[in-house]
């Protein structure tokens, strides 16, 4: 570890002594432990393309201009408490809410409240490219880069201290669902400014302070996050004092985790524990319809995957309803499309790929290829679109074997998995995707566009600009049903050229104990736990 690491991590209480304490036993009576597998290489959403900060962190320190209703669906006002479209859906004007607090922090402490030079500088920081702070920290914004946004917002400008106001070079109907997601966080300008000033940009993303109900406490790499409650927090102080968030165990490791109360909630379990959760009286289970996808990627721009057929007869090999028989134990649904049925956009005529290894041998045989090899990146941790990563590239690698391909699993894990997925040298990529929203825009052009490639989302390594062009024509239709009609040919197009094989839409799955009271479980990602409670604790006063 190097002495200016070391230095940041005791800045953030990282290195304090109480982290070789077990995180459980701090928390029974004032907070609460939260179990989930995986690493973080950032505390700024802005910066990732997915993982705990989406999943889990962002809502917890952070607002975004606009939210949306776990049960509704619709956008509902946050930091913006209301706004206005113009121009066809080329100029959204939002009025900010008042006295919103930043957090007070060991490492900034705010003299103003929330207001437009905040949201002007979270934007402008991603989108204009020669803007001071856009380089800071690699310069790489996966889900605004793979949507073009720097090159499809003409400016963000401050029109008075409570309205801001972002034109756009064409029309955009998927614009406000966008804002709405876990990537969009508004960061404080003046925390910004102070950073500048002691020349230590690179902190913006590394010790966050946003206008969210809990703020960052102590990290320990691997082992644990712990979160404290924001006593200015604007919708009133959240019930619990702390939350843990536990990284440390993976598979049954977190299971036995939750039964000896380890764990307050587990996050993502497997669904072939559905039996022993469901069974025991000490605890609950929360199941709901997911805007996620789990898929298997061919890297398209390397052969034999570039030729359609050869991807064609990969695809009819696999037998889909073993995996959902033997993963997802009747919480997932065979995937038809790369959208889930809960989207507004879902075909209902898309079909399912068919299981025919038989005719999947021919189509090699017809081609001249025989012992084909391939590397398939496989990551090790559980998501929401998939519990068992690992044991389902077993599957996989066991169907392809009986029509003569041989597959060679590469474990993948760490920080720096979002690189490695991305790798030109590998031929298939298990993975998914998972968004907080319901526009089919956040699914199509960040998985499957040309920009995506260079954002490091689309593992297919694909780009047509048919389909680039399908989809920019959604976004120019003010009309539902136009968006319907283009999204259809979508998917259509990617039915033809199989860039990717949708594998599962699954459930959400989320278990907790029966003390845990005010979980808000939304299909599109964990929501904020400011109402979260223990019912046999004494609530400390604020």
């Amino acid at each position: 570890m190097t002495k200016t690491l070391r230095a940041l991590l005791v800045s953030i209480g990282v290195l304090s002594a109480t982290s070789t304490l077990c995180a459980a036993s701090l928390t029974h009576n004032n907070g609460i432990v939260y179990c989930v597998n995986g690493e973080i290489n950032t505390f700024n959403p802005q910066l990732a393309s997915g993982g705990v900060i989406i999943d889990t962190l962002s809502a917890q320190l952070y607002d975004r201009l606009l939210d949306v209703d776990p049960y509704t669906f619709r956008l509902v006002p946050a930091l913006a408490e209301s706004w206005e479209v113009k121009d066809d859906g080329a100029t959204f004007i939002f009025h900010l809410r008042p006295q919103v607090a930043f957090q007070h922090t060991p490492w900034f402490t705010p003299t103003r409240t929330m207001n437009a030079d905040d949201v002007v500088f979270s934007f402008t920081r991603m989108f204009d490219k020669t803007n001071v702070w856009h380089q800071v920290n690699g310069g790489h914004y996966p889900y605004f880069d793979s949507l073009q946004f720097a090159d499809s917002v003409q400016s963000v400008t401050k029109l008075d201290s409570r309205t801001v106001e972002f034109k756009l070079v064409h029309p955009d109907a998927s614009f406000l669902w966008h804002l709405a997601t876990h990537y969009a966080p508004i960061l404080s300008a003046e925390y910004a400014q102070q950073l500048s000033l002691d020349h230590h940009q690179e902190r913006l993303d590394r010790q966050p302070v946003g206008t969210g109900p809990y703020q960052l406490s102590e990290y320990r790499s691997g082992q644990f996050i712990r979160l404290q409650r924001n006593p200015y927090y604007w919708k009133g102080v959240p019930r619990l004092r702390q939350i843990v968030i536990d990284l440390g165990a993976g598979g049954t490791g977190r299971l036995s985790k939750l039964l000896t109360g380890e764990c307050d909630v587990l996050a993502y379990p497997a669904a072939s524990q559905l039996t022993i959760l469901r069974d025991d009286p000490r605890l609950r289970m929360m199941l709901r319809p997911g805007m996620n996808m789990a898929f298997l990627a061919f890297n398209t721009r390397k052969p034999p995957l570039d030729n359609i057929d050869v991807r064609r007869a990969l695809a009819l090999a696999i037998n889909n309803e073993r995996l959902m028989a033997s993963i997802y134990y009747g919480t997932a649904e065979t995937a038809a499309s790369v959208l889930p049925r809960a989207s507004w956009a879902y075909d209902n005529e898309a079909k399912v790929t068919e299981y025919n290894p038989d005719k999947a041998e021919k189509i090699l045989e017809s081609l001249h290829i025989n012992d084909l090899h391939l590397k398939m990146l496989v990551p090790v941790a559980s998501e929401p679109w998939n519990p068992s990563p690992l044991k389902t590239a077993e599957l996989i690698q066991a169907d392809l074997g009986r029509i003569g391909v041989h597959v060679d699993i590469q474990p993948i894990e760490g920080r720096f998995q979002e690189n490695q997925l991305m790798a030109m040298n590998n031929d298939l990529t298990l993975a998914g995707w998972s968004t907080d929203s319901n526009d089919p825009d956040s699914f199509f052009r960040p998985l499957l566009s040309c920009a995506a490639m260079n954002s490091g989302t689309n593992y297919a390594h694909w780009c047509d600009e048919h389909f680039d062009d399908t989809l920019h024509l959604a976004l120019l239709s003010q009309q539902l049903s136009g968006r319907i009609d283009y999204y259809r040919q979508a998917q259509q197009i990617l039915a033809d050229q199989l860039p990717l094989l949708p594998l599962a839409s699954p459930l959400r799955l989320q278990a907790y104990r029966y003390d845990i009271k005010g979980l808000v479980f939304s299909p599109f990602g964990d929501s904020s736990f400011a109402g979260v409670y223990r019912d046999d604790a004494n609530e400390e006063a604020p």
